[in-house]
């Protein structure tokens, strides 16, 4: 567990960081005040992430447990969200709505799919009013970051052959957490016959 404050443009952030998963974090580090709570946050999330997996598996026409299977539910990391997504060259608004839940695709599963499902660019916007705000994000992330991950091969044939290259996750996520704030997305570095974009 880390406690941090960060001071990068376009980073500004008090941030508690908690890997939840494959271990489970130190649970008397955990400030008190909130230690039941999260313990409790994680496993609904937990069983949330497994039934929308279980479903994405199902709409790629794979058996539902290959997600949980590659180690994609294990991993998990919740950070401290105004929420903007890329539309063409736009950026709009997610309205907030009381109860609900956003969930994102992400690069990774994008690559998985070999491109059935697709990675959204989105942004958090500072506060525009005075007054404190509270996000929780939680990112599913594979536990084996030896693992090579690529597209899955039964979602790639003869008439479809896979997009991206084979990588290994630490690989990936090292280069998320050292790219430029550009706005390039790390898919096209994994691209087969890219141009490094």
């Amino acid at each position: 567990m880390r406690f941090y404050r960060r001071e990068a443009a376009a980073s500004w952030r008090d941030t508690l960081q908690m890997r939840m998963s494959p271990v489970e974090p130190d649970w008397e580090a955990v400030p008190e005040v909130c230690r039941v709570a999260l313990a409790e946050w994680d496993k609904a999330v937990a069983g949330l992430g497994e039934e929308l997996m279980s479903i994405l598996c199902e709409g790629l026409g794979i058996k539902s447990e290959k997600l949980k299977e590659l180690s994609c539910l294990e991993g998990r990391n919740e950070v401290g969200g105004l929420l903007q997504v890329k539309c063409g060259d736009e950026w709009v608004d997610v309205d907030a709505v009381p109860g609900a839940i956003v969930i994102n695709i992400g690069d990774l599963l994008q690559m998985m799919s070999n491109d059935e499902y697709k990675s959204v660019q989105h942004r958090v916007l500072a506060n525009p009013v005075e007054g404190v705000r509270v996000s929780i994000d939680v990112f599913f992330t594979p536990s084996n970051q030896d693992k090579l991950y690529g597209p899955l091969p039964e979602v790639t044939s003869t008439t479809k052959p896979a997009v991206y290259q084979e990588f290994k996750y630490e690989d990936y996520i090292r280069r998320f957490f050292t790219k430029e704030l550009d706005g390039k997305t790390l898919i096209n570095f994994y691209k087969i016959n890219n141009t490094k974009a």
